[in-house]
Parts: C-alpha cells; structure tokens; sequence
C-alpha cells in the first residue's frame, strides 16, 4: 500500500495498492510504442490483454490481463524488448480498481520565505533536478531524482514533506478523467416551440440578455479536448485569441482535433460564444475564444500550466466540461459515488493564481461541470475547490437533471438535456422528451461525419451547462469589465430563478441563503444577470 499526499501537512493523505491484473508499459523516448509490442514476444505477455488506457503524450500504454496470469513473467518479456523502457506496476485505488499512474515527476513548493538562492541550494542538497520552475506560486518546482524510481517515490515525497521548509509535495501522479457530457431548437437561450411542436419555457433568458449586450470585448477560455477553429461560427477577426495545444508530441498542429473523437471542445465552446451566424448561437456570441487543448490525464503538470496561460494570456473567463470519472448516475451502489478526488497541489495554486492574478487582479471567473453522476459534488476536487463556480444541469421542465451532482459546493445551474429516469414507474409531468439536448456546433469541414452540417442538438451534462454559464458571466463582464471575480460570483447567485418540484425532497429545498442541494441558488436568469451588472456599474459611476 502506497500512501499519497496531494496537500500539505494539514491535508488528508490517500493510498493506493499495486494492481494484481495491470501492466504499465513505456517505450525509450522517440520510440513508437505500438511497433514496439508488434511482435511475438509481445504477443506472449499481452496478447490477451485489455488496453483500459493510453497517455499518448508519454508513449504509456495500460493493460489488463487476465486474473490467473504470472505478472512477473509478462513484466520480464516486455521488458527484455529493445524499445520498452519501462514495463512495471500500477497503482490503483482500493475503492474503485481505477488506475493511477506516477511518473517521474515531483510537484515540490518551498515556504514564500526562502529566496530563490537557498531553493536552489536546498535542491541540489537534495539530489534533486530541475524539470521547470512554475510561473504561477512562488518557490514552486517539478523535480526528479536519479534514485527514487517507481512507487519510491511516494515514500520520498512524504519525507520531503514533513521538512519545516517545505509547503507542498507530491509525485505527478495521473488519473483517467472524464469529459461531462452525456449525449433552432435552442431552447435553453428563449422559451420557443421546438421540433417537437411543444412549446418550451424552461431557459436562462438569454435572448433577452441579448438586447443589453452580447459579450463584446470578453475572452472566454475553454480548457477541453480539441476545437474546431475553422467552424464558421468562430470566423471573425479577433474571435480566436491565444490558441494553445497543451500535448507536447502534437503542439504545433494547436487546437484542432486530430481524429473525430476530439469533438467534445467543440461543442463547449459554441455553447460558450458561438457567433450565430449560420446554424446556432452562443450565450455570449461576440465574446472572443481562447481553445485550450487538454489530453492529458488528471493531475499532469500541462493541466497547471493550461490555467496559467489563460489568465497569462489575457483571459476573462476559464470554462471546463471536465473531471474525475464518476459513478454511473443510475446505479446507488456504484462505489465512485463515495470516493474522495483530491486536487493535485500544482493544479490548486494555478487555480489560485489564475483567480487572484488575472484581469489585472480582477481575478478570472473560473467555471466547472459539477458532474454527471448523481453524487456529491462535494467530493471532488476540482468543481467544489471555493475559487471555482460549479454548474448543475436543469431541465426542459425546469428541474435538475437526473445524472446531474449536488451539495454544498454547487453554486447554480444552467438549462441542458436529461436522461430517461432511473425508475420506470415514474411519470413526468408532460410528455416531453426527457432527453433533448442542446443546440450547439460540431466538427466541420473534414471532420464532419454525421451529416448533420457541422451541428448538433445531443449535446448534453453539465459538458454543456458549463459553458452555458461562462457565457453568461461574459455577458455581464461585457457591460461591466469592472467586475471583480467575487462579484461576478454573488451576482450570478443573485439572478437565478428558484426552480424545483415537490418532488424533489429535502435536497431540492432552498435554505435561509437562498440555496439548493439540488439546484445551488438556481437557474441562472441571464437576463436578470446583466441588468444587476449594469445597476452595479451606475451604482459605482
């Protein structure tokens, strides 16, 4: 068992166990992995194996073998190939079996109050190297050490830790995340009669919002998987700003997908600020976009630095449809329900820096997907971190979506398509579809496969209330930029609609503060937003 800290001294460690069915295997650097196992000896060790995961930016490759297998012989075939540099053990988490790869790599923060002189003194005393300096918390590193190879390193970082001139440290330590989406008909902007020929009230009034601004002037930066910057809705001059591909093996191709599966950023963005010129609008349609391509698993060092060029870079908003995998939102018994996913530290303080330094101290408005899974959104790291606006899914009846999370942390909800309930006994109140997504853009041009026209209406999760809310945050910063990022938070609480049902239980109830286990202060009325930005901007003028 390997104990873990993601923290500092005050915060709970986690442990993990060494897998008895999965392989981790890497190839030499420059070495193409795939042709590495392409041959008979690979063929013995796993053959009949399962690939449960590939970090394509590290050549790493993950296998699960069958239960009766030797896993020592597999290891020592692999690793007697000539391009395999590493053929080893997974850690994984003792609740659910998901596998957590570590590689060699240290997150290590010294105390503010050393000088950059006695950092580096202290890392060479330590026999540590210098992999980079992060920009955005003081004293802040990625190191490595010759010596502490493999799950050693988990024991050596808790020493570091317990050092008085140590603030964090932690192995790079990588996990599986999950992208938030579950799936003129763009109901969720203005109550409209839709393909069906039902007449749909249940949106963020954002036609409205409309009339008073649409975003002008404003950068949202969507951290996602790939972005189609060719659509026509994000042509214009200035409509794309400060591209960046944080895979370091594809970077120069930027943003844009390299297969169909890369379609997820797409979406979210046109969600965000799609022009409406053509075939569907954004919520803020003249704000700017910043694509941000993200591959990588959770917790790697390119998630930090992804914050820290978008508040770098001159963005206003940070929208994320991401996280940890979840529990299946129809299963009770599932047991990633119950798991606590903790925030890698260099990840925090680039949160922190983006939320404190950008805007020129104004602080970005950082947005994430609470999550698809029917579970507490407490329990994840990301959405529930104090300087993020998690964002639940409500639907075309006005009530939460049935996969969406709840709890404490959830600050509102923005209107996105639903499942089928879990119950077959049960009745909705009309006969509307209870999986309708929403209208938003797809791949185009040669990526276009669905013959849909470069759009489609099955986007869904909180994959689309996301960046629905970045949206409307844009459009408040676009008629009041002098909007700091605590004010934005408590005026986008301050302009919600109080949805729900009877049905909804304890959970659904709004406390003495206005807020829901359910639905956070509820569904956030663009229109009300803005007028409250604007009295705020008069107020002050």
């Amino acid at each position: 068992m390997e104990e873990v800290n993601f923290g500092n001294k005050q915060t709970r460690s986690f442990f993990l166990e060494k897998s008895k069915n999965l392989i981790a295997v890497r190839s030499h650097s420059g070495k193409d992995l795939a042709s590495a196992l392409c041959c008979e000896q690979a063929h013995k060790a796993i053959g009949d194996s399962q690939l449960v995961m590939h970090v394509a930016d590290a050549d790493v490759l993950v296998f699960k073998v069958p239960q009766a297998s030797c896993l020592s012989q597999r290891k020592a075939l692999l690793r007697a190939l000539p391009d395999v540099r590493f053929a080893g053990s997974v850690l994984v988490d003792p609740l659910t079996q998901d596998a957590v790869l570590y590689t060699e790599n240290i997150f290590l923060k010294f105390i503010d109050q050393l000088t950059p002189t006695e950092c580096e003194i202290t890392l060479k005393e330590l026999g540590l190297t210098i992999k980079q300096q992060v920009p955005y918390a003081a004293n802040a590193f990625f190191v490595s050490h010759r010596d502490h190879r493999g799950t050693d390193v988990c024991s050596f970082t808790l020493k570091l830790l317990e050092r008085n001139d140590v603030d964090y440290c932690h192995p790079e330590m990588l996990r599986q995340g999950q992208r938030r989406a579950i799936h003129a008909n763009q109901w969720h902007l203005k109550k409209t009669t839709v393909t069906y020929q039902v007449q749909i009230d249940a949106s963020a009034n954002v036609e409205a919002a409309h009339d008073l601004g649409q975003g002008e002037g404003i950068v949202i930066a969507v951290i996602d998987d790939a972005f189609d910057i060719d659509h026509p809705e994000f042509t214009g001059s200035g409509k794309i700003v400060a591209p960046q591909n944080f895979d370091r093996r594809n970077a120069k191709q930027g943003p844009r997908p390299k297969n169909t599966f890369e379609r997820h950023g797409t979406a979210a963005a046109g969600v965000a600020c799609a022009n409406g010129h053509v075939g569907a609008s954004g919520v803020a349609p003249r704000a700017s976009l910043m694509p941000l391509k993200l591959t990588k698993p959770l917790g790697a060092r390119a998630e930090a630095d992804a914050f820290f060029w978008a508040a770098d870079n001159g963005a206003d908003i940070i929208s994320c449809s991401w996280g940890p995998a979840e529990g299946h939102w129809a299963d009770p018994t599932d047991p990633r329900h119950t798991q606590d996913f903790p925030l890698a530290a260099s990840t925090r303080l680039a949160i922190e820096y983006a939320a404190t330094k950008g805007r020129d101290g104004k602080g970005c408005i950082i947005f994430f997907g609470a999550g698809n899974g029917n579970e507490s959104v407490d329990k994840d790291g990301y959405s529930s971190h104090p300087m993020v606006i998690a964002v639940g899914a409500c639907n075309d009846q006005s009530r939460r979506s049935a996969y969406s999370d709840f709890g404490n942390a959830l600050w509102c909800c923005f209107p996105s398509g639903d499942q089928p309930h879990p119950d077959p006994k049960f009745k909705p109140a009309t006969s509307i579809p209870q999986t309708r997504g929403i209208r938003t853009t797809d791949l185009s041009g040669k990526f276009s496969d669905t013959g849909n026209g470069a759009y489609t209406e099955l986007f869904s999760g909180t994959s689309s209330a996301c960046p629905g809310a970045a949206g409307v945050a844009a459009l408040m910063l676009g008629v009041n930029p002098t909007l700091n990022r605590e004010a934005v938070r408590q005026l986008l609480a301050d302009c919600c609609d109080k949805i729900g049902h009877v049905d909804d239980g304890p959970l659904g109830q709004y406390d003495l503060n206005g807020h829901s286990h359910y639905y956070g202060h509820g569904r956030l009325n663009a229109h009300r937003a803005v007028r409250l930005a604007l009295q705020r901007l008069e107020a002050e003028g």
